[in-house]
């Protein structure tokens, strides 16, 4: 199960994931926001940190308006490695090499075409398990 999580300024991408991710039967979790009015952004990141951190779902999802602030919020939280993906190459290099939990984007910097591409490309590329990948890994818990 994945963990969602958005501000106000990711709403609306969320919601094109959200259609995008039960299109493909995929199950979720939605954490909040519930809409386009002003929040504070750390409240869902460590929602959905905590979430994918204490096993309850296996990876998350998060979006606010640049994708920094709610990664960074996803990053104190122990056991989780958020990446903030703008393209499809990181996604898949970050699941590759970082085994990253946690895919963060930009709903004011990604449309929602390239959106549901990088999401494609996070949930369907597996960790690499390359015992390089695996110690740089360990040195960053």
């Amino acid at each position: 199960m994945l963990a969602l999580g958005c501000d106000h300024g990711g709403y609306e991408l969320m919601q094109e994931v959200k259609a995008h991710l039960d299109q493909k039967g995929i199950a979720y979790r939605d954490f909040g926001c519930y809409s386009t009015e002003s929040v504070d952004y750390p409240i869902y990141g460590k929602k959905v940190a905590e979430a994918v951190a204490g096993g309850e779902c296996e990876q998350g999802i998060l979006i606010c308006g640049t994708g920094i602030g709610i990664s960074i919020v996803a990053n104190k939280v122990k056991g989780i490695r958020a990446a903030l993906c703008s393209d499809c190459f990181s996604a898949e290099a970050t699941r590759q090499h970082n085994n990253a939990n946690i895919l963060a984007m930009g709903g004011r910097v990604v449309g929602p075409g390239l959106a549901l591409k990088i999401v494609d490309t996070f949930l369907e590329t597996p960790f690499s398990g390359d015992e390089r990948h695996e110690r740089r890994i360990s040195m960053i818990e």
